[in-house]
């Protein structure tokens, strides 16, 4: 049986070893090599719900964005607090403003998507660059990064959106889990295989929008305006990632495990939509991930922990080399120093998530 249990072992550790060394594909995109300069008009879309706060702090970045060509259409998806007048006290001063006010109604109560097809509708451009309203570029170049990865054969371009450094320890386990998930995205979409995009930060071609209905394929799931689009859209051929520094977003983090978990549970919700494909490598990541721990630590005990041992740390070289690199190249200091603290937290958090799904879904974006 110990033996059963030891090539058991040995499977799940190479699969996520190979898993890993996948992952580092992402590593050896180049994108520092200089980039003929395109300044395509692009629309800048911003649904916001009750975050009058929020777009009167991070508007004015991107209103002052280093763009010739580039217009603004807030969305504004029934907001009860003064979301509407702070938008139009912006368009009142900038002309370059649209404001789209979206009425509740009963077929699409709280959906996000109806409110972003109504903007995506209304917007003057085909080239549409997605962003949330508690978020910020890092820099002035935000819409000219993600832009120049638009040509004729990509049509779709995956950002990465950053979560704010703060000195609690759910940021750290927030921090993290964005890292590892644009690590996967970002890979997949590097091999052929895109899978998801990020709300945050993610552009693309009206037509791509159009070609595929729309949302109308998970119209009636409340979530996955960003990865069940892509699940649609997105093929080998029209995709693009952009890693450098200064395409990236940053949003306020999640302050307690409460808030992050409420949030977690809407995203992961989606996964169960996903092609077959995407379920098959994701769930056997995780599931490969599980079953190298807990045999892991039972045959430290009931076996020759000389034999364990090595397979073990060649695991950890492996994964911390290349979350070391990638954590690099996307600018997420300190989450290294506390890896396999930080991936056995994960682990159980979204164990949590899952069983708390199977009993209720979450219902509404906001």
């Amino acid at each position: 049986m110990l033996s059963v249990l030891f090539y058991a072992f040995v499977v799940f550790t190479v699969i996520q070893i190979l898993y890993y060394l996948a992952f580092s594909s992402f590593l050896f995109d180049n994108q520092k090599k200089k980039r003929k300069r395109m300044e395509i008009p692009i629309s800048v879309v911003i649904c916001a719900k009750n975050e009058a706060s929020n777009l009167q702090k991070f508007l004015p970045l991107i209103i002052n964005q280093k763009y010739p060509d580039f217009e603004i259409v807030l969305i504004n998806d029934a907001s009860s607090d003064s979301t509407s007048e702070v938008m139009q006290s912006f368009k009142k001063k900038h002309n370059h403003i649209t404001v789209i006010d979206v009425k509740n109604i009963e077929a699409f109560w709280g959906n996000k998507k109806y409110a972003l097809t109504l903007g995506i509708k209304a917007a003057k451009n085909k080239h549409l660059l997605f962003t949330d309203a508690d978020c910020k570029p890092v820099s002035k170049n935000w819409i000219s990064e993600m832009s120049q990865n638009f040509s004729d054969e990509k049509t779709i371009v995956l950002g990465y959106g950053k979560y704010k450094k703060e000195k609690l320890i759910v940021n750290l386990f927030v921090r993290f889990e964005t890292l590892l998930t644009a690590v996967q995205y970002f890979s997949y979409a590097k091999l052929g295989s895109p899978y998801m995009g990020v709300g945050r930060n993610l552009a693309y071609h009206k037509n791509e929008f159009f070609n595929v209905k729309g949302f109308i394929n998970h119209m009636h799931i409340k979530s996955g305006d960003d990865d069940l689009f892509i699940q649609d859209a997105a093929i080998k051929e029209n995709t693009a990632i952009c890693t450098r520094a200064d395409s990236f977003t940053v949003s306020e983090a999640p302050q307690s495990f409460t808030q992050w978990f409420r949030q977690k549970r809407r995203h992961i919700s989606t996964a169960n939509h996903y092609k077959v494909k995407h379920k098959v490598l994701l769930g056997l990541f995780f599931v490969s991930k599980v079953f190298f721990y807990v045999l892991a630590t039972s045959l430290f005990f009931f076996y020759s922990w000389k034999t364990i041992f090595p397979l073990v740390i060649t695991y950890y070289v492996i994964q911390f080399l290349v979350v070391a690199f990638s954590a690099k190249k996307l600018k997420e200091d300190l989450i290294i120093y506390f890896l396999p603290f930080l991936e056995i937290g994960l682990l159980l958090f979204q164990l949590s998530i899952f069983i708390t799904n199977l009993w209720s879904k979450p219902n509404h974006w906001k």
